[in-house]
């Protein structure tokens, strides 16, 4: 595609500082969302602080080669609450946190070794265009349901149809609002206003949010009220970091419990890893450079491991390369690092200033759906783009992308003992068996 800014490119630091906090606000929802689930006091701005630690630690590894911002990681939900449920006091459950993701992070340390000397056609072999493609599209599919129950929020959900009331209405008024708005400044929009469409959506949306909440406020009508700025009134202004409160846990953990955490962490390394090399095939169709080779993938599985590390380690939680990034990198046509970069040191610093972490946490779920269904929809689309060249009257291909994508849609999730196989594990492990067991990769698959 045609990039405005390419890779190695320096934006203006004014511009910079504006396309930075852009591509925050498209990774702040899911990255704080994490600690929010797992509760047991795990600090919203500690994962904000491992986030831009793990990214800077990516993009070393990497060479400033691959611009991809790295966030809380949703695979290791029940790997995080393993740890706290296995564990005799809340200090053990937040050392059991930072062993974990050592665990992890090590199973990608060894698979970057063996790519180091291995090379990566075995991966060529495994996953060519016609297994990644759907595989592509089936994380941005996957995540549909989330943008949609965002938008519509409030509206009552019912055997899979939303029935509308006030507030669902109202919350898909915003969320319509933001998703024009960011559209016509993808499309129509010049300059500037072209590569921040997310920004100016989600200030037209936020505004929209404010009208209803004032109305609301003036009249008493609760569900009007899409604002809520109580979160105000708790801000803690230091991060509570991981490390600080494990320190105590390390005292008196055990050997059984080191035992059921690295059950719970390790194979989830192993499925995550499939979603890494979708991710960077699909970034690099985008950026037009093969990341597999350039900077290669040992070195984008040794960032993203020991960035997950370091991002659990002041956290909680693991870190993994985030398609709404990717995702805000294709539609605004930036890919300079140099604002993944920018965006890392911000959340960092941000992760300090309890204000500004608040603030952005009151953008309501509708306006950020709103943005989600284009983020989310165009990985989909970034997936089925890679099928272009992939002969599908052929019946070998046919069945290969149509199996990965049912599997993925229908939402083939399995719990195998403690571990959960997400849908896009099992549908890229479905496909690679029928790809291998009657399947040649053709030259245009490569």
């Amino acid at each position: 595609m045609n990039l405005v800014y390419k890779v190695n490119d320096k934006p203006k630091f004014g511009q910079l500082i504006v396309f930075a906090l852009q591509q925050l606000l498209a990774i702040l929802a899911a990255t704080i969302a994490v600690p929010s689930i797992v509760g047991n006091g795990m600090s919203q701005s500690a994962a904000l602080f491992g986030a831009g630690v793990g990214t800077i630690v990516y993009l070393l590894f990497t060479k400033f080669k691959s611009p991809v911002f790295l966030g809380s990681s949703f695979a290791f939900l029940g790997s995080m609450f393993a740890a706290f449920g296995g564990a005799a006091s809340t200090a053990v459950g937040y050392a059991g946190l930072v062993i974990g993701a050592v665990f992890a992070g090590l199973v990608y340390v060894i698979i970057a070794i063996i790519v180091k000397y291995a090379g990566v056609a075995w991966i060529r072999k495994l996953m060519p265009a016609v297994v990644i493609g759907p595989t592509v599209a089936i994380i941005g599919l996957s995540l549909a349901g989330n943008a949609i129950g965002d938008a519509l929020k409030g509206a009552v959900l019912d055997n899979g149809t939303y029935i509308m009331n006030t507030q669902g209405w109202v919350s898909l008024i915003c969320a319509l609002v933001t998703l024009l708005t960011v559209v016509f400044c993808s499309v129509k929009g010049k300059k500037m206003m072209k590569l921040i469409p997310f920004i100016i959506g989600i200030v037209a949306g936020y505004i929209v949010a404010l009208i209803f909440t004032l109305i609301g406020n003036a009249s008493g009508n609760d569900a009007l009220k899409v604002l809520d700025f109580t979160a105000f009134s708790s801000m803690k202004w230091v991060p509570e970091f991981t490390f600080i409160k494990a320190f105590e846990g390390f005292q008196t953990i055990t050997a059984k419990y080191i035992l059921s955490i690295t059950v719970a962490y390790v194979p989830v390394a192993f499925v995550v890893f499939a979603e890494h090399i979708a991710d960077h095939k699909n970034l690099s169709t985008i950026i037009d450079q093969d990341l597999l080779e350039e900077p290669g993938l040992h070195r984008t599985l040794l960032g993203d491991g020991i960035g997950s590390m370091a991002g659990a380690f002041f956290g909680g939680c693991p870190n993994t390369t985030y398609g709404e990034s990717v995702g805000c990198v294709a539609i605004t046509g930036n890919a300079s690092v140099i604002t993944i970069l920018c965006t890392a040191i911000i959340a960092i610093a941000a992760s300090f200033f309890a204000p500004f972490v608040t603030f952005l946490s009151t953008i309501p779920s509708c306006v950020m759906g709103g943005v989600c269904i284009t983020l989310y929809g165009f990985i989909a689309v970034s997936g089925l783009k890679m099928l272009q060249p992939v002969d599908l009257n052929d019946n070998r291909n046919l069945f290969t992308a149509s199996v990965i994508l049912i599997a993925g849609i229908g939402g083939m999730t399995l719990k195998i003992g403690s571990v959960t196989i997400t849908e896009i594990a099992c549908a890229l492990i479905l496909g690679i068996i029928v790809n291998l067991l009657f399947n040649r990769p053709a030259k245009n698959d490569q």
